[in-house]
């Protein structure tokens, strides 16, 4: 979809993740969407009125008690002139306020007169996502209606790592295009099943064999697939992202598990299977930490193969979804081992990446993606893992008619 003529407010909140949200009004200047900014006093402290205004092209609001405004109603007019309410990044302390009901400042006094749907991306240290108060007061948003993107897992400013860092500006980008969607989806009445990030295969209670997969592509595609009007099921192991809002999500952690998840979710129209399975767990995994020998020799391990979850699922039977999506993560000869695996498998398409040294994408927030086939391969360019997985979606919803 397209964001020319909508319009979104933009709260700029105080935290060091404040300069994203420069890059965010780029997108959204970009597609076309009309951006009104209104930085807090605590958000002047890393970013400028003077930046937002040149990105925006707009006047940038900051002072509640401005007469010239505040004379015509101004934070009721600009809470209503919106087609969406953004908050980026939403701390600890604009999220207590707003939990609370609280307006002692332009931002939240605006929060509290919308009548438009708010987004909030939050983004604080580790310590006080998980804090019993910023829990509640999350679930306290959420319950009222309250959309949100994020936070991520990742390294902080602080020097700490956990959740709590500001989802990447595409990612909010496609969360203010699902919520800014037509009533009228494509996808409406269809379920998607979809598998993501990596499986942990354990060796013993503290080791085990896994890859580089965080799950944001696979992730990426369930939040679009929804967006479209889908209901959808993900199933996911163990990743760095959020869970997209407003899906199904399935938590686990071996290959065993991820298939008996995926038949759990059957029948489904459409099954995209993103997650990178590891192709082998270790035959009897120890109970038990294995030490190291007086000599160091390091154990052996047998390894057996894990039950192939695409090519169960793309059986034929009864249950197999109209449209089977698998991934290939190539280092080298990617069409000709795409193509050879989309056979093999009994799948219909393959989305072939390549992911070897150098490239950044497993793991990385963007992608290069090759769409195999029956009918030949396309090559995709490089973007976002995001609008990778928009396309995708546009794609799954054109096939399902």
């Amino acid at each position: 979809m397209t964001l020319s003529g909508k319009r979104v407010l933009l709260i700029v909140a105080g935290g060091i993740a404040a300069y994203k949200a420069l890059e965010l009004v780029r997108l959204l200047r970009k597609e076309g969407c009309g951006v009104t900014a209104v930085l807090t006093a605590a958000g002047a402290q890393f970013v400028t009125p003077l930046s937002l205004q040149a990105l925006t092209e707009d006047r940038v609001y900051t002072d509640l008690f401005s007469l010239t405004d505040e004379s015509e109603m101004g934070h009721i007019q600009l809470s209503r002139a919106a087609d969406l309410v953004i908050v980026v990044p939403a701390t600890a302390s604009i999220v207590a306020k707003m939990a609370a009901g609280i307006a002692d400042d332009l931002a939240t006094t605006l929060l509290l007169a919308t009548d438009k749907r708010v987004l909030v991306a939050p983004a604080m240290n580790v310590r006080m996502w998980t804090h019993a108060a910023t829990v509640a007061n999350m679930a306290t948003l959420v319950g009222r209606g309250v959309a949100v993107v994020g936070p991520d897992e990742g390294a902080m400013a602080c020097n700490e790592y956990g959740f709590g860092r500001l989802a990447e500006p595409p990612a909010i980008l496609a969360a203010i295009r699902a919520l800014l969607a037509p009533a009228e989806r494509p996808l409406a009445g269809r379920h998607a099943l979809v598998t993501s990030g990596p499986t942990h295969e354990p060796i013993d209670p503290v080791r085990y064999i896994a890859n580089r997969s965080s799950g944001r592509q696979g992730h990426a595609i369930a939040a679009a697939l929804f967006a479209l009007g889908a209901r959808v099921t993900l199933v996911s192991g163990p990743v760095c992202v959020a869970d997209p809002p407003g899906v199904d999500v399935r938590h686990v952690e071996t290959a065993d598990q991820m298939l008996l998840a995926c038949r759990a979710a059957l029948p489904a129209d459409v099954g995209v299977f993103a997650a990178a399975v590891a192709d082998w767990r270790v035959a009897h995994a120890a109970g038990l930490k294995l030490k190291k020998t007086p000599g160091g020799a390091p154990p052996e391990l047998s390894l057996t193969p894990n039950p192939d979850i695409l090519a169960t699922i793309a059986a034929p039977g009864p249950l197999r979804p109209r449209l089977v999506v698998g991934f290939a993560a190539e280092t080298h000869d990617l069409r000709h081992h795409a193509d050879e695996k989309r056979r093999r498998k009994g799948c219909d398409w393959i989305v072939a990446n390549d992911v070897g040294a150098g490239t950044g994408i497993m793991g990385g927030t963007e992608n290069e993606v090759h769409l195999v086939t029956e009918r030949g391969i396309e090559d995709w360019p490089r973007a976002s893992k995001d609008e990778v997985a928009r396309r995708l979606a546009e794609r799954i919803a054109e096939a399902l008619g």
